[in-house]
């Protein structure tokens, strides 16, 4: 049998290249050799300062982009349409331990950027403990593998933690402990300042969102920033070798040696980089543009195929939210 695979992704911002190609262009990939368990984590998106109205709209659109970039909607669904995931969490609260959540390094961070973009002193309860969350998530499916970087192996350590206390706990070794896969994720910057990592939180001329428009993306990336005059003579320039790795990134190899003989022998334009680099995300958007139109052509049934995939999806959830309740002593309801 294949292994199982779970990740997911918050329904905020808009899906750019940043985020497709640090993380959905290897979940399409996976889907091939696991089986692949992939969620619109809504229930996370509550943590941060947000508004109801449109985290509801966020959350379909995202599963809809989902689709439109290659995820199978059979293995797509949306965490608030499994209510099972906050029930195994507060159950999983009860073997998560308050020190280890202190010591949480993305807790710290993400308060500074609650108060930042609130202007409010409040943190919710929720931003502190929605790494138990976040392991009951993994753990609801059993999954085998994780994918994660470096700023999530802290995370994916508590969720083997709880996991290896609850099996103590119950006497028996009912959780497997997930394992961390790691995979090549090209570190993608912000064109317009590539100290950076692109991100939508920055704000627009920060990103390249994945179903701009030709002419969009042909000017962002010209605009992108190159030389800053502060590099070390011998060493590539940040904003160069962002240009650079976007293009390894879209699999234009060959292009990609090419202009990066031309930088070596000191003939590289950076016109010539740029408009390669611009071509090929127009390349890949083209093809995103045209399965997102044809997916909104009928938002109706696109909203249903994410309902029925959640409820098959859920039939796991179900299973082992009642294997948890008679292992830790709890009653289940029997219709």
């Amino acid at each position: 049998m294949k292994k199982r695979v779970l990740s997911g992704i918050q329904p905020t911002g808009n899906l750019h290249f940043g985020r497709y190609f640090g993380a959905v262009k290897n979940w399409v990939k996976m889907q091939d050799e696991y089986e692949a368990v992939y969620c619109v984590v809504d229930y996370h998106a509550m943590t941060m300062p947000f508004v109801p109205a449109k985290l509801r709209m966020n959350s379909w659109d995202l599963a809809t982009n989902l689709l439109a970039v290659g995820i199978k909607p059979e293995n797509l669904f949306i965490q608030s349409l499994i209510p099972e995931h906050t029930e195994l969490g507060w159950i999983m609260n009860c073997f998560a331990s308050y020190g280890q959540l202190t010591r949480m390094t993305q807790f710290k961070d993400k308060s500074a950027q609650s108060q930042e973009s609130s202007g409010e002193a409040f943190i919710s309860a929720g931003l502190f403990d929605y790494p138990v969350l976040q392991a009951a998530d993994i753990l609801i499916y059993k999954a085998d593998y994780v994918p994660v970087g470096k700023d999530q192996e802290q995370h994916l350590e508590f969720t083997r933690n709880i996991a290896q206390r609850f099996n103590n706990v119950v006497g028996k070794e009912y959780f497997a402990l997930p394992e961390a896969l790691y995979t090549e994720i090209p570190k993608v910057m912000s064109t317009a300042d590539p100290t950076k990592k692109m991100s939508a939180s920055q704000g627009d001329k920060h990103n390249i969102d994945v179903f701009s428009d030709d002419n969009r993306i042909r000017k962002q990336v010209r605009s992108a920033v190159t030389d800053t005059g502060d590099t070390p003579e011998g060493e590539m320039s940040p904003g160069v070798e962002n240009l650079f790795s976007l293009l390894r990134a879209c699999e234009k190899q060959e292009a990609h040696d090419a202009l990066l003989a031309d930088y070596t022998a000191g003939s590289l334009r950076y016109v010539d980089l740029k408009d390669a680099v611009g071509e090929a995300l127009i390349e890949l958007s083209t093809q995103f543009r045209e399965r997102k139109a044809e997916l909104n052509a009928d938002k109706k049934a696109v909203k249903n195929l994410i309902k029925a995939s959640s409820a098959e999806i859920r039939k796991r959830a179900q299973e082992t939210v009642r294997e948890v309740k008679e292992l830790v002593g709890l009653l289940n309801v029997k219709f």
